[in-house]
């Protein structure tokens, strides 16, 4: 068993790998797919709502799929999609036939995001201890490697068709060979079953898994209050990626290539952050994690919105990614911990929230900078982390857990048992 929840580990880091370079590789090429259609920026910008709708409808219809089917059944077929539909945007020829493929496209991404993550929650289960965020870490480094194989196919002069084309038989390949490691339904079930249910119902992550999580009326209320924080904080995360670069030009005057580092900064610290925030929440739990990380995204937006000195910026925003980076994985986990038999429909309603809040990011800050300097509207984030910091309490577990106190010996008692599939 052990040797079989390693495998299926390593499958989960090759489909959140797999889904950071598909979509990387569609990012670094969207300058050369709208001149092919012909279509302007703003008609452009139209047309990206479609690859977000269609994002959330796959979220919305995979997440009740992956319940009934098992998450080994739908993520391979989710990653083959996502691969095949890659290639379309790469033909279109004009704006209606951008916008079927960016639909399609969406909703394979969709599809792939609520599949693997439902898929590693299972994973986590039969860890008893996190390992979720590690595997949001190798998302952002899949959208690195995209970002360095696309600046090298497109110096070669390839076409977006032929690139896209081939990385998404790339990805067809990846999602076939990395299929057979996924765990079945039950597999997940048996490692477990012994327990949560003496333990009571709160699991290493901080969820209930036991008694009344599978079982209570009020998990809907719940999941729809971490949909309502992964809104926020997603919605903080888009606001990064759309205007990070933008504030240090248009606010502190710095070159465009001293203002590229603000992304880079965020970018980085993101990643590094998910790749710790494991160790930091089998120690702490996940409510510390969101808690302080909100706290800290916020102290780190605040610089950024005060600074007059270009490096005070550049610091800000690391510490704002830094901040961030722990606290949707938690989101999703507890999602899916809170009911094992409904954990897809649960998480793509987290996700699919939370995928909502990162598009309205830049539809949000936009029009406020009609009234407000650009650095002044980022406030709004800045209070979105801090409600969110004050919430975060609703990861911990339902009415009648064990108290929070005991938790740290029983994870460390915990830990052992899985020192087998250790890192």
């Amino acid at each position: 068993m052990e040797r079989k929840l390693r495998l299926a580990r390593l499958a989960t880091f090759a489909y959140f790998g797999l889904n950071g370079f598909l979509m990387g590789i569609w990012v670094v090429h969207i300058p050369v797919v709208e001149d092919r259609a012909g279509i302007s920026h703003a008609v452009l910008g139209w047309l990206l709502l479609l690859l977000g709708g269609g994002a959330f409808a796959g979220m919305r219809l995979t997440g009740p799929l992956a319940d009934r089917f098992g998450a080994r059944a739908v993520v391979p077929l989710s990653a083959v999609l996502c691969s095949v539909s890659l290639v379309l945007p790469g033909l279109a020829e004009g704006a209606w036939s951008l916008g079927a493929a960016l639909l399609v496209f969406g909703f394979g991404n969709g599809c792939l995001d609520v599949a693997m993550n439902t898929h590693a929650v299972q994973v986590e289960r039969g860890y008893r201890r996190p390992v979720m965020s590690a595997f949001h870490a190798v998302f952002s480094v899949g959208g690195v490697l995209a970002a360095l194989v696309g600046a090298r196919t497109l110096s070669w002069g390839w076409s977006a068709a032929v690139t896209l084309a081939g990385m998404g038989a790339v990805g067809l390949l990846a999602a076939v060979l990395a299929a057979p490691a996924l765990l079945r339904p039950e597999s997940t079930v048996s490692t477990v079953s012994a327990g949560p249910a003496e333990e009571g119902p709160k699991s290493s992550t901080g969820t209930g898994t036991g008694t009344g999580a599978g079982t209570g009326r009020g998990t809907p209320a719940r999941i729809w209050a971490l949909a309502a924080l992964a809104l926020m904080l997603m919605l903080a995360e888009g606001v990064a990626n759309d205007w990070s670069v933008l504030a240090l030009e248009d606010v502190l005057g710095a070159p465009a290539a001293t203002a590229a580092l603000a992304y880079g900064a965020f970018a980085t610290a993101m990643t590094v952050g998910r790749l710790l925030t494991d160790r930091v929440a089998a120690r702490f739990g996940p409510v510390a994690i969101v808690r302080y990380g909100a706290l800290l995204a916020a102290v780190g937006l605040s610089a950024v919105v005060v600074s007059p000195w270009i490096p005070l910026a550049l610091a800000g925003w690391t510490v704002f990614g830094m901040g961030l980076s722990g606290c949707v994985p938690q989101l999703f986990s507890a999602a899916g911990h809170a009911d094992p038999e409904a954990a897809g429909a649960n998480v793509s309603r987290v996700a699919g929230l939370g995928y909502l809040g990162m598009l309205a990011g830049p539809a949000v800050i936009g029009p406020l900078t009609h009234l407000v300097p650009l650095n002044v509207a980022f406030l709004l984030p800045v209070a979105l982390c801090a409600v969110a910091a004050g919430a975060a309490g609703i990861l911990r577990a339902e009415p009648g857990a064990a108290a929070g106190g005991a938790e740290p010996a029983r994870e460390r008692a915990e830990i052992p048992e899985a020192a087998g599939a250790s890192d």
